[in-house]
């Protein structure tokens, strides 16, 4: 919840400050880029010490950074907004992967399914409830206490972290890391997703989901809040909703698409497929920007397609990898991920200030990416992989 205050509070303050959709997409680059190089990290030592202690040393370092926030007061200062940022994101790259490796620790191998849905349905949750009053705040009481309720909530997930009942499954060494070692074990979640390539499907899934849609779509969002439907400071308030809406559609989608895949695991991957289909309605539907409403029913259809792929994927690689390269395969696909996420957001900003390009002309654009990457699933996630039993 604390992460939607901020993130709406810096969009908009960037916005404010520089009026360029090169500066915002500037932003989202370096949010993105910082988890792309700590992300591998943060899959190696998830892999070597105990995980439970990365996410609550996590949690106290970020709140510590958001805090720096508040010294940001004008335009000569954003370089400080972006340092932080990267900071603060960067320590995310560690996290992440870490919550992910944990996951199966903490429930027996039947419950995973449920715990990744409930999982990703508690994120939804807190992304429609937080970007939504985190818009409000940063609408109506201003900026700045946007940035103190972010800080303070990573005290209150470090508190929630520190009661898991948990024991270390990782092997413990007491050797010290050297670099010889971090740089060996950085790249050791590629290797084994270059060697084997029903893993790296489902691992990119995620990646292809940034590139298309949610790179490309931050810049856009900051974009209609700040000069089209500008609503509360800034346009705060409606670039809270356009998040919030899209938190709905990501919170029942896994709900209800399981429902009917149980987890078996052709249903699984047919239902990815879906997913693609659902995307594609919602931009269909943003498309002719004609009203807020339509904008923010397309954002529903779109994070409700975006959620089925991006939780079915990590279930079934969650069923699928052994415990002692868990952690760096995730941290791989985060990196992969935050990439493909930094190159859409850099693409976004540029071709806006650059290229003169429309907000149409991107969403035309996010579509055609999303087709084919759900082409791509089809073909190689779904047709390809066509002999595996029902169950």
């Amino acid at each position: 919840m604390g992460d939607w205050f901020n993130l709406i509070a810096t969009a908009i303050l960037t916005a404010n400050l520089t009026h360029s959709g090169l500066a915002v997409g500037g932003l989202f680059v370096i949010r993105a880029l910082a988890q792309f190089v700590t992300g591998p990290i943060g899959g190696m030592l998830a892999d070597r010490f105990d995980r439970k202690w990365i996410l609550i040393w996590s949690d106290i370092l970020r709140f510590f950074i958001v805090l720096g926030f508040l010294l940001v007061k004008d335009e000569s200062q954003v370089w400080l907004l972006y340092t932080l940022s990267a900071l603060q994101l960067g320590i995310s790259g560690i996290f992440f992967p870490t919550k992910d490796a944990i996951l199966p620790d903490v429930v027996v191998e039947n419950e995973i399914g449920t715990a990744n849905a409930l999982t990703a349905t508690t994120w939804s949750t807190m992304l429609a409830f937080g970007a939504f009053l985190g818009g409000q705040v940063a609408g109506t009481w201003g900026i700045a206490p946007a940035i103190v309720l972010d800080a303070l909530s990573y005290l209150l997930s470090a508190y929630f972290i520190a009661k898991i009942a948990y024991t270390q499954t990782t092997t413990k060494v007491n050797e010290p890391l050297t670099p010889k070692d971090v740089t060996q074990q950085y790249f050791q979640g590629v290797s084994y997703l270059s060697k084997h390539k029903s893993i790296f499907i489902l691992a990119v899934q995620k990646a292809s989901l940034m590139l298309a849609v949610s790179g490309f779509n931050d810049v856009i969002q900051v974009e209609l809040s700040s000069k089209v439907f500008v609503v509360g400071e800034g346009g705060s308030t409606s670039l809270g909703w356009l998040y919030a809406i899209v938190g709905v559609g990501t919170g029942v989608s896994p709900i209800i698409a399981r429902w009917i895949t149980g987890d078996r695991e052709r249903a699984l991957r047919h239902a990815i497929t879906a997913g693609y289909g659902f995307t594609l309605i919602g931009l269909m539907l943003m498309y002719p920007i004609s009203s807020l409403g339509m904008v923010m029913t397309g954002a529903f259809f779109r994070g409700f397609g975006i959620a089925i792929i991006w939780v079915f994927s990590t279930t079934l690689l969650l069923k699928k990898l052994p415990n002692e390269v868990r952690g760096r395969v995730f941290g791989a696909e985060f990196a992969l991920l935050t990439l493909a996420g930094a190159i859409g957001s850099g693409l976004g900003g540029w071709f806006l200030d650059a290229f003169n390009f429309t907000l149409q002309n991107l969403i035309l654009l996010m579509g055609i990416l999303m087709f084919t990457f759900g082409v791509y699933w089809f073909t190689n996630g779904v047709w390809g992989t066509r002999k595996l039993p029902a169950q």
